[in-house]
């Protein structure tokens, strides 16, 4: 009691300075002695935390292949600047393969300005434009001038944030959008997570507006759907080889090919088992 009765003395006599001092004083009073003296509570004290563990360097540090099955049924998460977060399940990726892949931005190993973030450490985003309106986004990983391209997500949280941002970057009105129809597609899915070439070589593992946390339930290779690469031409065998990888029977992929999914049933391969 006689330190309480102290403590009020001083509170009372701070009373007409700035309210500082007051805030720790009545912070003082909910402590015990040999306490940690921090404030608990405090407005003035709020430190950010995130409540999920955060996909960190060693994960991204591997082959591109491997990597682009690994993303599968791992979460995007977007920070906006009002303080939203948009959440999404990876459902599909593209592997490219960097100098020998004739398919890739990296082909020959030639480094240029444009795709410099896909030689930088695994885990830097790469983000590039197409028909100089959309944006895709991709994740280095192992290999000179290999990245993996994120091409739908299964939208989890801050799905009405999607609609608002998919609205503005479309020209004329149209109907609202379905749930499937958010994410399921490279540059649906930066329309709706608000990505634009600012993210570019940003880091996936250090930035505050974008990173990544391990999903649950991790898919099994049952799941997996190994098949060709989507919109890359005519580029001989690259076109032919199964690099793009999806989860099986989820409706946010953005193409399913029900050829090699016949091939896996065929094979006793049932999605689950």
């Amino acid at each position: 009691m006689p330190r309480k009765r102290k403590l009020l003395a001083q509170l009372s006599a701070l009373q007409n300075t700035s309210s500082f001092p007051q805030v720790n004083a009545v912070e003082q009073l909910n402590t015990t002695p040999g306490a940690d003296p921090s404030p608990k509570s405090s407005k003035y004290f709020v430190t950010e935390k995130r409540n999920s563990p955060q996909l960190q360097e060693d994960f991204f540090n591997q082959p591109c292949v491997s990597l682009a099955k690994s993303f599968l049924g791992q979460i995007l998460v977007r920070k906006l600047p009002d303080g939203r977060e948009l959440w999404g399940r990876i459902v599909e990726t593209e592997a490219y393969l960097g100098g020998e892949d004739e398919a890739s931005h990296s082909r020959g190993g030639k480094q240029t300005q444009r795709n410099a973030a896909m030689f930088m450490k695994p885990g830097t985003l790469y983000v590039y434009q197409i028909y100089g309106i959309y944006f895709c986004i991709n994740v280095s990983s192992q290999g000179e001038g290999a990245a993996v391209l994120l091409r739908s997500l299964e939208p989890l949280q801050g799905l009405e944030a999607m609609r608002e941002l998919r609205s503005a970057s479309r020209k004329a009105p149209s109907r609202l959008l379905k749930d499937w129809q958010l994410c399921n597609g490279p540059s649906k899915l930066c329309q709706a997570f608000g990505i634009d070439k600012a993210f570019d070589q940003r880091d996936l593992t250090q930035d505050d507006a974008i990173w990544m946390v391990p999903g649950q339930d991790p898919p099994g290779e049952q799941d997996v759907v190994a098949t060709t690469r989507i919109g890359i031409g005519n580029r001989g065998e690259w076109a032919q080889k199964p690099l793009r990888f999806y989860l099986r029977g989820n409706r946010f992929v953005s193409v399913v090919d029900k050829k090699v999914e016949r091939e896996m049933a065929a094979r006793g391969h049932s999605p689950g088992s």
